[in-house]
């Protein structure tokens, strides 16, 4: 007797590679091996005959190298996903030299799921004084992407925001989900500067995807102690939206370090700000260790005895 051995669910990722296991056990010569769809009707897939036929009836399948059985797909397509049948047929003897070979087939079935990263990940604000409204929007995922929020401080240190205040939505979007969600943040008031990130992760698929968007202080932006008057408009916090995981606006601004970004204990080191084909020229403010509010290109840092990190606001009318 032959048994197979096949798993009931098997995942892909699109646009890499399926695997659809159906084996033997114990091998025994092949007469025929059948691979269909089912749908509708079954749609033949892959046949093989090891005397004269192995033919791909769709063009991205092919037996598998692991044990000559199997099926693979490359690269998945979302329409792959679904019920498949494999059909192997043997020559068996049951173990008697001296009777003909008669064929024996078994069939086994098994489903195919096909996975979808986020094709696309948006972040939006609102802003009032330190009060923020943000939303994050995940799109073209399959199942729906989670989404969390972090925030990183100037020394580079991440930390969750906790689930205060949020909203959830999820909408098919076809066969795909569109994930969305909204929270409502305070700034701290002696915060200067926060990069808030929206965090997609999609378990199934191993994929993260960071949407940045910074906040910089007026008392920053202006170099000055901010004052509020009786009947002033609150000052907003200016933003730096960063939608692909660099800095896209900021990216105007290049940043050199002399003699280098890595240097020895106790060295000195002279950052330089550029913003090539911008105009007008641009004001540079430089702050961060503990300096704050420094105006020029460059900003020279004397003896510097751990790793900090500094940051360069370029602003000019525009």
């Amino acid at each position: 007797t032959v048994d197979l051995k096949y798993d009931d669910f098997s995942y892909a990722t699109v646009h890499q590679s399926a695997f659809l296991r159906c084996g033997m056990m114990p091998v025994q010569p092949i007469k025929e091996l059948w691979w269909f769809k089912i749908g509708a009707s079954e749609e033949r897939v892959y046949y093989y005959d090891p005397t004269s036929v192995d033919a791909a009836l769709m063009k991205r399948a092919r037996r598998s190298s692991r044990d000559n059985t199997s099926l693979e797909i490359h690269p998945t397509q979302l329409s792959d996903e679904g019920e498949y049948k494999c059909r192997i047929v043997v020559w068996d003897n049951t173990g008697n030299s001296t009777e003909p070979s008669v064929p024996i087939s078994k069939e086994a079935r098994m489903m195919l799921k096909v996975n979808v990263p986020p094709e696309k990940v948006e972040i939006t604000h609102l802003t009032s004084g330190r009060n923020l409204s943000l939303r994050c929007k995940s799109e073209g995922a399959k199942p729906p992407a989670d989404i969390l929020w972090t925030k990183t401080s100037p020394d580079g240190v991440e930390t969750e925001i906790p689930d205060l205040s949020k909203t959830r939505e999820i909408e098919p979007a076809g066969e795909l989900y569109d994930t969305a969600e909204q929270i409502f943040y305070q700034l701290e008031e002696n915060e200067m500067i926060a990069k808030i990130s929206c965090v997609v992760r999609h378990h199934n698929t191993n994929t993260t995807i960071y949407k940045n968007i910074t906040f910089v202080s007026p008392a920053i932006q202006n170099a000055l102690k901010v004052t509020r008057q009786r009947f002033a408009e609150p000052v907003l916090y200016s933003s730096i939206e960063d939608q692909d995981g660099q800095d896209n606006k900021a990216g105007l601004v290049k940043i050199s370090a002399d003699p280098g970004f890595k240097v020895p204990y106790n060295t000195s080191v002279t950052l330089k700000a550029a913003a090539p084909g911008v105009f007008p020229e641009p004001r540079y403010l430089w702050w961060g260790g503990d300096q704050t509010g420094i105006a020029g290109r460059e900003l020279r840092i004397d003896n510097l005895e751990e790793d900090k990190s500094y940051y360069v606001l370029a602003e000019n009318p525009l």
